[in-house]
């Protein structure tokens, strides 16, 4: 069955939260699946190395995943209008792929979480974008087909799902949150399941 890779970093959960709606769409495609993965954080060298396999949640991702995938979503808290440094030091190691066409011609979305409405959601949504085009994947967000997108009082956004999860921190995406995460996840597997050849995983 063809898989799109989930890839996500999560400090406070709201993006592992979204992650997971995201992968639920994907699962509402027939003969979709999702794999969720994350990316170890970074630290400076005088710091401890983070395990080789995190505590709790889903695995890290690894090379295979990206060559195994038929389509990928990318999720990312917001750092000052930009992707988190653990994401991004994960797609700064991916020039094998990057020259092999390991990703060329497989569908591609984002998702990202802030604590302010206004705190840089499309900023980041947009700079996850840009190592997706290098790739050569064929990026896609979320069309205003799906009417939640001009109604939603707090996140969601054509450029991709997203979460406010406000000064508490609150870490749970709204009803509206979800079913826009899930639509992102629907319109990437259906994509992939277009673009890909019959029986093939990649």
């Amino acid at each position: 069955m063809p898989e799109i890779l989930v890839v996500y970093y999560s400090r406070g959960g709201s993006v592992a939260n979204l992650a997971r709606h995201v992968a639920r769409g994907v699962g509402e495609i027939a003969g979709m699946s999702a794999r969720l993965r994350t990316v170890p954080p970074v630290a400076a060298v005088t710091q401890v190395a983070s395990p080789p396999e995190p505590d709790e949640g889903a695995p890290y991702v690894t090379r295979q995943d990206l060559a195994d995938c038929a389509g990928l979503l990318l999720g990312s808290p917001t750092r000052f209008g930009n992707m988190a440094a653990p994401l991004k030091h994960f797609i700064d190691g991916l020039g094998a792929e990057w020259a092999s066409g390991t990703l060329v011609d497989k569908p591609a979305g984002v998702f990202t979480s802030t604590s302010t409405m206004h705190g840089g959601q499309e900023s980041t949504l947009l700079s996850m974008m840009i190592p997706l085009l290098h790739h050569g994947c064929v990026v896609a967000g979320i069309p205003y087909t799906e009417p939640l997108l001009s109604t939603t009082r707090s996140g969601g956004t054509p450029y991709g799902a997203s979460h406010v999860a406000g000064t508490a921190d609150d870490p749970r995406p709204s009803d509206d949150e979800a079913q826009l995460a899930r639509a992102l996840g629907r319109r990437i597997a259906q994509l992939a399941s277009w673009l890909s050849p019959v029986g093939s995983s990649s």
